[in-house]
């Protein structure tokens, strides 16, 4: 993505309402979790959770990049 496009999609998001950005926030989640590396990201996050490491709600609010 081009910078200047980039910057369009960032003004055009700024106009949105609140629930309208909620909304696109949990579309592009949903698609990073449907991608290879969001499946490998979020299933090692699961087997460290089995092994007995537990995870922050902020850390694991970090880690899937929406801090």
């Amino acid at each position: 993505m081009t910078a200047s496009v980039e910057l369009d999609l960032k003004q055009r998001l700024a106009k949105l309402s609140e629930r309208d950005r909620r909304d696109i926030s949990a579309y592009l989640l949903k698609l990073k979790h449907q991608s290879k590396k969001g499946r490998e990201s979020i299933s090692k996050l699961m087997k460290e959770m089995d092994r007995g490491r537990k995870t922050s709600l902020s850390q694991l609010v970090t880690d899937l990049g929406h801090g």
